[in-house]
């Protein structure tokens, strides 16, 4: 089933995990793992990263895992998912990388559904400690145009994440109060999105090249992009592989590939570390199926 998938792909990680640079490492020579959850979810959920650190911890003895809290506890965590400034939690986390002593030989990073996004905005805004390999598990890295369903028990919360994008997720208000919205991606309002997204349009290079964003994500040893193919929750799916829906309509997308402007804002011309995979599970289920 679905957590079977996951098991078998998180199994192949080892080799993710281990196949950097030979630099010093203080762990064993293994290399450290920090981890960022998703959306309605927390650092230390038992059936969801919880589980996943046990995981990876019983399958590469020794290796450090540091799972993401955002926020002094569990509760706090969750909230800020939804409601805090996403630029600031990703200041907040490179604080907290660059003072851990077991990072400083550098890392590899797993983020899942949002926290994807989040990370390889750690990769692209803070080089220290440096980030060696990005695996994306479900990101949304081109955004969403829809949420067709919330995970978790966050059925009201959701409900008002909906109320809030159609009143006008570009507003101000919205933008610096609702994380969903920060990364909300209307391909019908492509002038709104490339102006008052405070996030995505920011580490997607929409106003602009940053040099020092295109510099830090090319340093990435590997960037692996894992997209779910009975994927529910995100809309469009091909955000999971940095496609999207083409501007100026909401029916055709088009993939990384073809999107050669996307491509040269980001990365190398001939990008040797991309790698596209994909699960064939429901990413609303991963972790409940036996």
């Amino acid at each position: 089933g679905s957590r079977m998938s996951l098991l078998w792909f998180l199994l192949t990680a080892p080799v993710l995990l281990t196949a950097s640079s030979p630099v010093y490492n203080p762990n064993n020579g293994t290399v450290p793992l920090v981890i960022w959850h998703g959306m309605g979810d927390s650092c230390c959920n038992p059936i969801s990263m919880g589980a996943i650190k046990k995981m990876v911890e019983e399958e590469i003895p020794n290796i450090y895992v540091h799972s993401l809290m955002i926020g002094k506890n569990v509760v706090q965590d969750t909230e800020n998912g939804f409601f805090l400034d996403v630029n600031e939690q990703v200041s907040m986390v490179c604080s907290r990388l660059a003072q851990d002593p077991k990072l400083k030989a550098g890392y590899n990073a797993m983020g899942f559904s949002q926290g994807a996004q989040f990370l390889r905005a750690v990769a692209q805004r803070c080089d220290t400690p440096p980030m060696k390999i990005l695996i994306s598990v479900g990101g949304q890295h081109q955004g969403v145009y829809g949420l067709p369903r919330c995970p978790g028990e966050s059925s009201p919360v959701c409900d008002f994440i909906r109320k809030m994008l159609n009143s006008g997720a570009y507003s101000d208000i919205v933008q610096k109060h609702l994380v969903q919205a920060q990364y909300w991606h209307d391909p019908l309002n492509d002038n709104l999105y490339r102006n008052y997204s405070l996030f995505l349009a920011d580490i997607n290079q929409e106003r602009g090249i940053n040099e020092t964003y295109k510099k830090n994500l090319q340093r990435l040893e590997k960037f692996v992009m894992v997209k779910f193919l009975q994927d529910s929750v995100v809309d469009p799916v091909e955000s999971e592989w940095f496609g999207f829906l083409k501007t100026g309509q909401a029916k055709e997308t088009e993939t990384l590939q073809e999107s050669a402007m996307q491509c040269a804002k980001l990365f190398r011309s001939r990008q040797q570390t991309i790698k596209f995979s994909n699960g064939n599970f429901n990413f609303l289920y991963l972790f409940m199926s036996k």
